[in-house]
Protein backbone atom coordinates (compact mmCIF):
# COMPACT_ATOMS: atom_id res chain seq x y z
CA UNK A 1 0.00 0.00 0.00
CA UNK A 2 1.52 3.36 -1.01
CA UNK A 3 2.22 5.80 1.79
CA UNK A 4 1.05 9.37 1.38
CA UNK A 5 4.15 11.50 1.94
CA UNK A 6 2.51 14.79 1.06
CA UNK A 7 2.15 17.16 3.96
CA UNK A 8 -1.29 18.47 4.86
CA UNK A 9 -1.92 22.04 3.86
CA UNK A 10 -1.60 24.14 6.98
CA UNK A 11 -1.94 27.87 7.21
CA UNK A 12 -3.89 28.37 4.01
CA UNK A 13 -4.31 32.00 3.10
CA UNK A 14 -7.65 33.78 3.46
CA UNK A 15 -7.87 34.06 -0.31
CA UNK A 16 -7.44 30.30 -0.72
CA UNK A 17 -9.98 29.58 2.01
CA UNK A 18 -12.45 32.10 0.56
CA UNK A 19 -12.11 30.55 -2.89
CA UNK A 20 -12.63 27.06 -1.47
CA UNK A 21 -15.64 28.23 0.57
CA UNK A 22 -17.12 29.79 -2.57
CA UNK A 23 -16.73 26.39 -4.20
CA UNK A 24 -18.79 24.79 -1.46
CA UNK A 25 -16.14 23.76 1.08
CA UNK A 26 -17.84 24.25 4.46
CA UNK A 27 -14.63 23.42 6.28
CA UNK A 28 -12.82 26.30 4.58
CA UNK A 29 -15.52 28.73 5.67
CA UNK A 30 -15.39 27.30 9.19
CA UNK A 31 -11.64 27.87 9.23
CA UNK A 32 -12.14 31.49 8.09
CA UNK A 33 -14.80 31.95 10.77
CA UNK A 34 -12.61 30.54 13.53
CA UNK A 35 -9.64 32.57 12.32
CA UNK A 36 -11.47 35.91 12.38
CA UNK A 37 -14.50 35.69 14.68
CA UNK A 38 -12.75 37.17 17.72
CA UNK A 39 -11.32 40.11 15.76
CA UNK A 40 -14.73 40.80 14.17
CA UNK A 41 -16.46 40.64 17.56
CA UNK A 42 -13.87 43.00 19.09
CA UNK A 43 -14.38 45.45 16.22
CA UNK A 44 -18.16 45.26 16.58
CA UNK A 45 -17.86 45.82 20.32
CA UNK A 46 -15.64 48.86 19.81
CA UNK A 47 -18.21 50.28 17.36
CA UNK A 48 -21.25 49.70 19.60
CA UNK A 49 -20.03 49.44 23.18
CA UNK A 50 -22.54 46.63 23.69
CA UNK A 51 -21.80 42.94 24.10
CA UNK A 52 -25.23 41.98 22.78
CA UNK A 53 -24.93 44.22 19.73
CA UNK A 54 -21.41 42.94 19.07
CA UNK A 55 -22.70 39.35 19.15
CA UNK A 56 -25.54 40.21 16.76
CA UNK A 57 -23.30 42.14 14.39
CA UNK A 58 -20.68 39.36 14.37
CA UNK A 59 -23.31 36.74 13.55
CA UNK A 60 -24.83 38.88 10.83
CA UNK A 61 -21.41 39.66 9.38
CA UNK A 62 -20.51 36.01 8.99
CA UNK A 63 -23.97 35.18 7.69
CA UNK A 64 -23.47 37.91 5.08
CA UNK A 65 -20.04 36.49 4.27
CA UNK A 66 -21.55 33.03 3.85
CA UNK A 67 -24.31 34.29 1.59
CA UNK A 68 -21.96 36.40 -0.54
CA UNK A 69 -18.95 34.07 -0.56
CA UNK A 70 -19.28 33.40 -4.29
CA UNK A 71 -19.62 37.12 -5.15
CA UNK A 72 -16.57 38.47 -3.33
CA UNK A 73 -12.93 38.34 -4.38
CA UNK A 74 -10.47 39.42 -1.71
CA UNK A 75 -8.10 42.11 -2.91
CA UNK A 76 -5.46 41.54 -0.29
CA UNK A 77 -4.74 38.19 1.30
CA UNK A 78 -6.96 38.91 4.32
CA UNK A 79 -10.70 38.67 4.78
CA UNK A 80 -10.57 41.07 7.74
CA UNK A 81 -10.85 44.33 5.77
CA UNK A 82 -13.98 43.06 4.03
CA UNK A 83 -15.41 41.68 7.30
CA UNK A 84 -14.66 44.95 9.12
CA UNK A 85 -16.40 46.90 6.35
CA UNK A 86 -19.49 44.72 6.68
CA UNK A 87 -19.52 45.15 10.49
CA UNK A 88 -19.15 48.92 10.11
CA UNK A 89 -21.98 49.12 7.59
CA UNK A 90 -24.24 46.96 9.74
CA UNK A 91 -23.44 49.01 12.86
CA UNK A 92 -24.27 52.26 11.04
CA UNK A 93 -27.51 50.80 9.72
CA UNK A 94 -28.45 49.63 13.21
CA UNK A 95 -27.58 53.04 14.65
CA UNK A 96 -29.70 54.84 12.06
CA UNK A 97 -32.58 52.47 12.77
CA UNK A 98 -32.25 53.07 16.50
CA UNK A 99 -32.20 56.83 15.90
CA UNK A 100 -35.37 56.65 13.80
CA UNK A 101 -37.05 54.55 16.47
CA UNK A 102 -36.02 56.98 19.20
CA UNK A 103 -37.41 59.94 17.21
CA UNK A 104 -40.65 58.04 16.69
CA UNK A 105 -40.93 57.20 20.39
CA UNK A 106 -40.40 60.87 21.30
CA UNK A 107 -43.45 61.76 19.22
CA UNK A 108 -45.68 59.42 21.18
CA UNK A 109 -47.90 61.07 23.78
CA UNK A 110 -47.03 60.57 27.43
CA UNK A 111 -48.82 57.64 29.04
CA UNK A 112 -51.74 58.57 31.29
CA UNK A 113 -50.68 56.32 34.14
CA UNK A 114 -47.17 56.09 35.44
CA UNK A 115 -45.89 52.77 36.74
CA UNK A 116 -43.74 52.49 39.82
CA UNK A 117 -40.06 52.61 38.85
CA UNK A 118 -39.20 50.07 41.56
CA UNK A 119 -41.49 47.50 39.93
CA UNK A 120 -39.75 48.05 36.61
CA UNK A 121 -36.32 47.56 38.19
CA UNK A 122 -37.44 44.39 39.99
CA UNK A 123 -38.93 43.01 36.76
CA UNK A 124 -35.75 43.78 34.86
CA UNK A 125 -33.55 42.14 37.51
CA UNK A 126 -35.80 39.07 37.58
CA UNK A 127 -35.60 38.87 33.79
CA UNK A 128 -31.82 39.17 33.82
CA UNK A 129 -31.53 36.46 36.48
CA UNK A 130 -33.79 34.13 34.45
CA UNK A 131 -31.72 34.84 31.34
CA UNK A 132 -28.48 34.04 33.21
CA UNK A 133 -29.94 30.71 34.38
CA UNK A 134 -31.04 29.90 30.84
CA UNK A 135 -27.62 30.78 29.39
CA UNK A 136 -25.88 28.56 31.95
CA UNK A 137 -28.10 25.67 30.88
CA UNK A 138 -27.60 26.44 27.17
CA UNK A 139 -23.84 26.18 27.70
CA UNK A 140 -24.35 22.64 29.08
CA UNK A 141 -26.20 21.42 25.97
CA UNK A 142 -24.49 19.13 23.45
CA UNK A 143 -22.61 21.15 20.82
CA UNK A 144 -25.09 20.58 17.96
CA UNK A 145 -28.07 21.59 20.12
CA UNK A 146 -26.21 24.55 21.60
CA UNK A 147 -25.29 25.85 18.14
CA UNK A 148 -28.90 25.57 16.94
CA UNK A 149 -30.19 27.36 20.05
CA UNK A 150 -27.57 30.10 19.78
CA UNK A 151 -28.30 30.72 16.11
CA UNK A 152 -32.09 30.41 16.07
CA UNK A 153 -33.35 31.19 19.56
CA UNK A 154 -30.67 33.56 20.82
CA UNK A 155 -29.47 34.85 17.46
CA UNK A 156 -32.86 35.10 15.71
CA UNK A 157 -31.69 33.30 12.59
CA UNK A 158 -34.28 31.41 10.58
CA UNK A 159 -34.11 27.62 10.59
CA UNK A 160 -33.12 27.67 6.92
CA UNK A 161 -30.26 30.12 7.51
CA UNK A 162 -29.02 28.18 10.53
CA UNK A 163 -29.17 24.92 8.57
CA UNK A 164 -27.16 26.45 5.74
CA UNK A 165 -24.60 27.92 8.13
CA UNK A 166 -24.22 24.63 10.03
CA UNK A 167 -24.22 22.54 6.86
CA UNK A 168 -27.12 20.34 7.95
CA UNK A 169 -30.73 19.87 6.89
CA UNK A 170 -33.37 22.25 8.20
CA UNK A 171 -35.19 19.35 9.85
CA UNK A 172 -32.00 18.55 11.78
CA UNK A 173 -31.86 22.09 13.17
CA UNK A 174 -35.55 21.85 14.10
CA UNK A 175 -34.88 18.55 15.93
CA UNK A 176 -31.89 20.02 17.78
CA UNK A 177 -33.97 22.97 18.94
CA UNK A 178 -36.84 20.73 20.03
CA UNK A 179 -34.52 18.50 22.07
CA UNK A 180 -32.75 21.53 23.53
CA UNK A 181 -36.05 23.14 24.59
CA UNK A 182 -37.10 19.94 26.36
CA UNK A 183 -33.74 19.72 28.16
CA UNK A 184 -33.80 23.41 29.10
CA UNK A 185 -37.39 23.16 30.38
CA UNK A 186 -36.51 20.14 32.52
CA UNK A 187 -33.31 21.72 33.86
CA UNK A 188 -34.97 25.04 34.68
CA UNK A 189 -37.98 23.42 36.37
CA UNK A 190 -35.62 21.60 38.75
CA UNK A 191 -34.26 24.85 40.10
Amino acid sequence: MPVDTSEPVLDRSDTELWREAAGGDHGAFTELFERHVQAVWNHAYRLTGSWASAEDLTSTTFLTAWRRKADITLVRDSALPWLYTVVGNLARTESRGSGRLLRLVRRLPEPRSVSDHADTVVDRLDGEERLRRVLVQVAKLPKSQRQAVELCLLGDLSLADAAELLGVAEVTVRAHISRARAQLRAALEEK
